[in-house]
C-alpha cells in the first residue's frame, strides 16, 4: 500500500519571518514605553521635584510628538525606504530613553519624552508598511494581527511591570521604567539593519510630506493642549483656545487647496467627505482619548488616594486589561452579527458603567471602591475591546478606494492627539482638585464625570453614523440594501 506524499508548503519564508519578528519587536517596545509610565509617575513627580505642568507634559508629550510625526515618517518612509527610517526610528528611540533615565531635571526629561515620541513615530508607520510590503492576502491580515496582539499584550503587562519594577527598586524605579524597552528598541534597530533588505529604487511617486498643512495641524494640537498645561489668566488661555481656532480654519482652507493641486494632504478632504469616515474617526477620537486619559487617573488615584503600592496598583488594573483583549478577540463576531449598531451598544454601555463608577466613589465607603474600581475597570475593558478595534475597521472601511493608506495616518493622528489632550487635561485637573479640601475622591469623581461625556459624545456620533448609513442604504434601494435595514 503506498502512501501519497503531500509537499508541505512553508507558510513563512526566512524573511517573511525576520520581517515580523522586527515589527512585533518595535510595535512592543514603542507601545509598551507609552503605558508602562502612568505607574511611576507618582514616583517620579516626587523624585525630579515636578510640577503638575511638569507631569502633564511628561505623561502626555509622548503622545503629542508620536501623533505628529506619524504621517511625514510614514510618507518618507515610502518615498526614501524604510528599513532606513525604521532603524532611524528606533535608535532615537533608545537614545532619548537613555537621556530620560538619567534626567536630574523634569525639563530635561520633558524634552527627552518629546523626541522620544517623535522616534516612535517615525518607526510605527515603518511597521505597517513592511507587513503590507512582505505579506499578502491571508498572511498580510495575520501579520497585521499578530501586530495588533502584541499591542494588547503591551497594554496588558505594562502597568504589572512598572508596579513590579517600583517595588523592586524603589522610588528610584522610574528611571528604571524608562529603559525597559531600551533592549527592545535597539535589538530591533540591529535586526532590521541586519536582516531587511531596503526596496529597489526609492519610490519618488510618492505623497509629499505636505509641511505647511503639518505646521498648521502642530499648531492646531498645541492650541488645543497649552490651556490645560500652562497656569495663567483666562484670557490667556482663551487666547491658546483662539490659536487652535485659526489654526483649524486655516487647515481645513490649505488641506482643499493642497489637495487641488493633485498633491496629498495630512488630512484630506476627500476623505472628511467620505460617508462614515469623520463620524468614525470622532467615535474613535473621544473613546481612545478617555481611555488613556482616565487610565493615567486612576494610576495616580489608587497610589496617592487609596495608598496602594505601584505593584499593588498594577495589579488592580490587570484585570480589566485582560478583559479588553479577550473581548477585543470576540467583537469580529460583535460586527459580523450587528455591524455598526453592535459597535454603538458597546460605545454606549461606557455610560452606566461610568454612572455606576461615579456613584460607587461618592456613596460607598473608602474600603469599597477600590473593589469597585476594579469591576469598573474589567466592563469598560469589555465595552472598549468590543468597540476601539471595530470601530477603526468600519471605519477604515469608509475610506475611498486608494485612500486607506492615508485614511490609517489620518486615524491613528486623530488618536494620539486626543490622547495627548485627554491625559493633560485630567491629569491635571485630578492633581488640582485633589489639593483642595474635597480631596482625592472628589477628584475621582471629577474624571469619571468628563469620561462619561466623552462616552456620550462617542455614542451620539456612532448613532448618527449608523443612522445616515441605514439612509444611503435605502436610499440605493436593492433587495440587499432593504435586508440590511431589517432588525438583526
Amino acid at each position: 500500500m503506498s502512501r501519497r506524499l503531500v509537499p508541505v508548503v512553508p507558510t513563512r519564508t526566512p524573511l517573511q519571518t525576520r520581517v515580523l519578528v522586527v515589527c512585533l519587536v518595535t510595535g512592543f517596545a514603542t507601545l509598551l514605553d507609552s503605558a508602562v509610565l502612568t505607574v511611576a509617575a507618582p514616583a517620579l513627580r516626587d523624585g525630579l521635584g515636578a510640577s503638575t505642568v511638569q507631569l502633564q507634559w511628561i505623561l502626555a508629550g509622548y503622545s503629542l510628538t508620536f501623533g505628529l510625526a506619524l504621517v511625514p515618517a510614514g510618507r518618507l518612509g515610502d518615498r526614501y525606504g524604510r528599513p532606513w527610517f525604521l532603524v532611524a526610528g528606533l535608535v532615537l528611540f533608545a537614545l532619548t530613553s537613555l537621556v530620560g533615565a538619567s534626567a536630574q531635571d523634569a525639563d530635561v526629561l520633558v524634552v527627552a519624552r518629546l523626541v522620544q515620541g517623535v522616534g516612535a513615530g517615525m518607526a510605527n508607520p515603518q511597521v505597517i508598511g513592511l507587513l503590507q510590503d512582505h505579506f499578502d492576502g491571508p498572511a498580510r491580515a495575520r501579520s497585521l494581527g499578530s501586530y495588533a496582539s502584541t499591542g494588547a499584550f503591551a497594554a496588558v503587562i505594562a502597568p504589572l511591570v512598572g508596579g513590579v519594577v517600583l517595588a523592586a527598586a524603589g522610588p528610584a524605579g522610574w528611571r528604571i521604567s524608562l529603559v525597559l524597552t531600551l533592549p527592545f528598541a535597539l535589538a530591533a534597530a540591529v535586526l532590521c539593519a541586519r536582516f531587511v533588505p531596503r526596496a529597489g529604487r526609492p519610490l519618488r511617486s510618492a505623497p509629499g510630506t505636505d509641511p505647511v498643512g503639518l505646521a498648521l495641524l502642530s499648531v492646531t494640537a498645541l492650541g488645543l493642549l497649552v490651556p490645560f498645561v500652562l497656569p495663567g489668566s483666562l484670557a490667556g488661555r482663551a487666547s491658546w483656545g483662539a490659536a487652535a481656532v485659526v489654526g483649524a480654519t486655516t487647515l481645513v482652507w490649505w488641506e482643499r487647496r493642497y489637495s487641488r493641486s493633485g498633491r496629498t494632504p495630512v488630512l484630506s478632504p476627500e476623505l472628511l467627505r467620505a460617508p462614515g469616515f469623520a463620524l468614525g474617526c470622532l467615535v474613535a477620537t473621544f473613546t481612545f482619548g478617555s481611555a488613556l486619559g482616565f487610565s493615567a487617573v486612576l494610576m495616580i488615584y489608587l497610589q496617592e488616594g487609596a495608598g496602594l503600592t505601584p505593584l499593588q496598583a498594577g495589579l488592580a488594573t490587570t484585570p480589566g486589561a485582560l478583559a479588553s483583549v479577550v473581548a477585543a478577540h470576540l467583537s469580529w463576531r460583535l460586527v459580523r452579527r450587528f455591524g455598526r449598531a453592535g459597535v454603538t451598544a458597546a460605545v454606549g454601555a461606557k455610560i452606566p458603567v461610568a454612572v455606576a463608577l461615579l456613584l460607587a466613589v461618592l456613596l460607598l465607603p473608602d474600603r469599597f471602591v477600590v473593589a469597585s474600581l476594579v469591576v469598573g475597570q474589567v466592563l469598560t475593558g469589555v465595552t472598549g475591546g468590543l468597540s476601539i478595534s471595530t470601530n477603526q475597521a468600519l471605519t477604515l472601511d469608509q475610506a475611498p478606494t486608494g485612500q486607506h493608506g492615508v485614511a490609517a495616518g489620518m486615524l491613528q493622528v486623530s488618536q494620539r492627539l486626543s490622547a495627548t489632550v485627554c491625559i493633560a487635561a485630567m491629569t491635571g485637573a485630578f492633581v488640582g482638585a485633589a489639593a483642595s479640601p474635597a480631596g482625592h475622591d472628589a477628584a475621582l469623581a471629577g474624571a469619571v464625570v468628563v469620561t462619561a461625556l466623552l462616552a456620550v459624545a462617542a455614542t451620539v456620533c456612532s448613532v448618527l453614523d449608523d443612522v445616515l448609513a441605514r439612509r444611503r442604504r435605502a436610499r440605493a434601494g436593492s433587495p440587499a440594501a432593504e435586508a440590511a435595514l431589517q432588525p438583526a
